[in-house]
Order: C-alpha cells, then sequence, then structure tokens
C-alpha cells in the first residue's frame, strides 16, 4: 500500500486557484490532497520548480 502524504509537509500549489495552499484538505477515500477551496487535486510546489 502507497504511503499517505503528510499534508502538514508542505507546501503545495493549486493549479485551479492560482495559489499557494498552505491549509490542504485530505481525502478520506483515496488519501488526494486536495484545495479547501475548490476541491482540486493539489500539487507540490517543489515538483513545479516554481518555489
Amino acid at each position: 500500500m502507497p504511503s499517505i502524504e503528510d499534508p502538514e509537509k508542505g507546501p503545495f500549489y493549486c493549479p485551479t486557484c492560482d495559489r499557494e495552499v498552505d491549509d490542504p484538505l485530505v481525502c478520506g477515500d483515496c488519501a488526494a490532497i486536495i484545495c479547501r477551496r475548490c476541491g482540486s487535486v493539489l500539487e507540490k510546489i517543489d515538483e513545479l520548480g516554481i518555489g
């Protein structure tokens, strides 16, 4: 089983809101890290090369 990423280990970026998210939610079903505002799946800023 894949490890669930700790949402406290950010920062994360929401491509829909076009902003950094410091208070993400974790889906209880699939463990996706999602934006609290719009529900989009977040991306880690360090993987995008913008932070």
